[in-house]
């Protein structure tokens, strides 16, 4: 990648998957990538025997910010140019050196399916659209790749990094679920156990896409380490919801905060499935603790329809981003740093990460 000026070149490293402080130690805390840049002088100096002395290498953090824009229809915007955005960070505007609106881009994608007892009720309709998920955005092609995490009571990777759907689908099938839920520790391994791709997080970008309710009562890591273990390996994170019937559930906010903190979002397919249809528990079953089994008649072409919606949605999102990269020139002493994209256009949404952890010099 080159800057307006000539002799100017950006070479990006290698990436490597991170923790916060309040997991390990570290030497290097990164949010945003580490970068070189190459400045070779108009005439090189030479040492006393005439050889040409190396370039200068100054390390600088090169922030990236995947983005997304959407209408008042939730629909997406994906014509929009570099000069429709502006990148504030604490509130200073940033100059953006790289832009691309390309659809498609490459990306490594961890899917995280609960397989908690929470799950049991709905548990064909996710598993169906875990498999959808898996098959959508996992085609062949090797720019794309994908993994599987699940968790109950532990969290283990089921099937690591391949760009090969089949034996994700494979496993997905044979998966029941039961027991409790460790979901921060399934966040944990998606960011530092699974193999990663040469080139991540810059090419391909990290995407995890969490299958479950939000709820955690088995792991050892919390919430805001993880949240900030995501933030440093540059992970977005999007969530379908398995809360069904229009009930509250308090653990919702734990898939808010890691969708809002990472610029995801998330989707809630059967939230208000059941108030157009009847019959929607209507048939005894003797599975689990359940007396009813839920997914006859207009109930069921309904769910079919919010899961094929939901689906289509976190696709979507993932397959239409702007992906926008920028050298911080803030001269802030502040570790954590917050970031904010605007788009000059009325009635829209933009979905973007809300901050960085500078590396250190």
């Amino acid at each position: 990648m080159q800057f307006c000026k000539p002799m100017v070149v950006l070479a990006v490293l290698g990436a490597s998957l991170l923790l916060p402080s309040g997991l390990a130690a570290q030497n290097k805390p990164e949010g945003s990538s580490q970068t070189t840049l190459t400045l070779p002088p108009a005439d090189p100096p030479r040492d006393e025997k005439g050889s040409t002395k190396p370039p200068i290498r100054v390390n600088v953090n090169e922030v990236i910010v995947p983005v997304t824009v959407t209408d008042e229809k939730g629909r997406f915007v994906s014509d929009l140019d570099r000069k429709d955005f502006h990148v504030f960070e604490e509130n200073k505007p940033q100059t953006i050196r790289f832009f691309t609106r390309e659809r498609s881009q490459p990306v490594v994608i961890g899917f995280l399916l609960d397989l908690s007892t929470e799950s049991r009720i709905h548990w064909k309709n996710f598993q169906n659209a875990t498999e959808e998920l898996v098959q959508n955005l996992l085609t062949g092609d090797p720019k794309f790749s994908g993994y599987l995490i699940t968790y109950s009571q532990d969290a283990e990777i089921a099937v690591d990094t391949t760009s090969d759907p089949e034996p994700l689908v494979e496993k997905v099938r044979k998966l029941k679920p039961g027991g409790g839920s460790a979901l921060f520790d399934a966040i944990y391994l998606a960011c530092t156990k699974r193999k990663p791709i040469r080139g991540e997080p810059i090419d391909p970008r990290r995407v995890i896409v969490i299958v479950g309710d939000g709820h955690d009562n088995a792991s050892k890591y919390s919430l805001n380490q993880v949240i900030e273990l995501a933030q440093r390996n540059l992970v977005t994170i999007y969530c379908i919801s398995t809360q069904a019937f229009g009930f509250t559930n308090s653990s919702d906010d734990n898939l808010v905060r890691l969708a809002v903190e990472t610029g995801g979002r998330v989707v809630y397919p059967l939230g208000d499935v059941y108030k157009d249809t009847d019959g929607y528990l209507s048939k005894p079953s003797d599975d689990g603790n359940y007396a009813l089994t839920v997914g006859i008649g207009a109930y069921k072409s309904a769910v079919d329809n919010k899961m094929y919606r939901a689906v289509a949605d976190i696709v979507g999102e993932v397959t239409t981003q702007y992906i926008i990269r920028y050298v911080s020139d803030n001269d802030t002493s502040k570790n954590y740093r917050n970031v904010k994209v605007v788009v000059d256009l009325a009635n829209v949404r933009v979905r973007a990460r809300k901050g960085y952890y500078a590396a250190t010099p």
